[in-house]
């Protein structure tokens, strides 16, 4: 099943995707709610952020060609991670597809994008399992992990490198049940292709990464567990436009602009 939040009749709302068309719901798609007579064809809404997280985890450093490519590119030996570790992103820097990414006026030309599979939670999740983590999934969307590296190097946390406003794409829909061993992302910047890797080829999956995090922090419905990403991303501009497609999820794309 395909679910999206949309803005409907000037509010948000949770709609089923079925072919070209939305239909509106009361209540969340992962909870308690109800089919609604209000159907409006898919082109014709606006698309918000899939879901909006009371907590938004992140996994970092999880692709094997990531840290080699990147350790190469600092000329540095590739450190690999012994655990699944996790990290968080701020809320105010979640835009929606086909929203704006606002290069800020003092930002450096190191603007870059990287291409996430994002868990998004429908149940509780306190101490669970490898084995049965993937149950408390509701599904997957796509985000856009957006970074300005020299703010990364220079700042002692990621507060703006990572969390400015607009910094991180999300949607453009939840899809519930992809095939996950069959995934691939692929990262295109203008219509070039300039990432494409198999997106379950993970160090450490993402069972892994909910159970772990289970151990200590609670997993609400809503929530949100971005993945990580592999390669080493290239500049972006103003004027430029980032698609990030992932096997049966879909495209989530994005232009760059520059601040006012």
């Amino acid at each position: 099943m395909k679910w999206c939040r949309f803005q409907n009749k000037g509010q948000p709302a949770f709609g089923l995707i079925e072919e070209d068309q939305v239909t509106a719901i009361e209540g969340t798609p992962w909870g308690e709610h109800r089919m609604t007579g209000d159907r409006q064809p898919l082109a014709s809404v606006k698309l918000l952020i899939p879901t909006f997280p009371g907590t938004f985890f992140c996994a970092g450093i999880n692709y094997g060609e990531h840290v080699r490519m990147m350790a190469a590119k600092r000329g540095v030996e590739p450190k690999y991670p012994d655990r699944a570790e996790i990290g968080y992103r701020a809320q105010n820097a979640l835009i929606a597809h086909d929203e704006a990414i606002v290069k800020p006026k003092d930002s450096g030309p190191n603007f870059q994008y990287e291409g996430e599979l994002v868990a998004v939670f429908g149940k509780r999740a306190r101490k669970v399992s490898k084995e049965s983590a993937l149950d408390y999934v509701f599904g997957w969307t796509i985000g856009n992990d957006v970074s300005e590296r020299d703010w990364q190097t220079s700042d002692r946390s990621m507060w703006r490198s990572k969390n400015t406003d607009t910094f991180k794409p999300m949607g453009p829909w939840i899809v519930t049940d992809p095939d996950l061993s069959a995934m691939r992302t692929v990262v295109r910047l203008n219509g070039r292709v300039v990432e494409d890797f198999d997106t379950n080829g993970m160090i450490f999956d993402a069972a892994t990464y909910i159970s772990e995090v289970s151990r200590y922090c609670t997993i609400e419905p809503g929530d949100v567990m971005w993945m990580g990403t592999d390669g080493v991303p290239e500049n972006m501009k103003p004027g430029d436009v980032c698609e990030i497609d992932i096997t049966g999820i879909g495209t989530l794309r994005n232009p760059v602009v520059a601040e006012d």
